[in-house]
């Protein structure tokens, strides 16, 4: 499985900065406070934007995207069908 950038360099950079903030505040309240898992989630958070940044791919954008792309494909499958079914083809009445 071939993973391409879904980021941009901006929004990547966005992600970088928000993650070393995230991280820095989430391990200063945890050094005061370490029974909290909040701050130790908050912090594994935060280095999780710090990698989609680096790396520049979110596989939640790319989970959304694709079920954009198959949402698309089933409304013209069924665009499709609706035409084929009007194509001079009716059902038999023998009225």
């Amino acid at each position: 499985m071939k993973l391409k950038p879904n980021v941009g360099i901006v929004d990547a950079l966005v992600r970088i900065t928000i993650g070393f903030t995230v991280l820095a505040w989430s391990t200063s309240k945890l050094v005061k406070k370490p029974w909290r898992d909040s701050y130790l989630i908050m912090a594994m958070l935060g280095g999780m934007k710090i990698a989609e940044g680096i790396v520049r791919f979110c596989p939640c954008k790319a989970l959304f995207e694709r079920g954009q792309d198959m949402m698309q494909e089933r409304q013209q499958g069924l665009h499709n069908d609706s035409e084929e079914a009007n194509n001079g083809i009716h059902p038999y009445n023998p009225s």
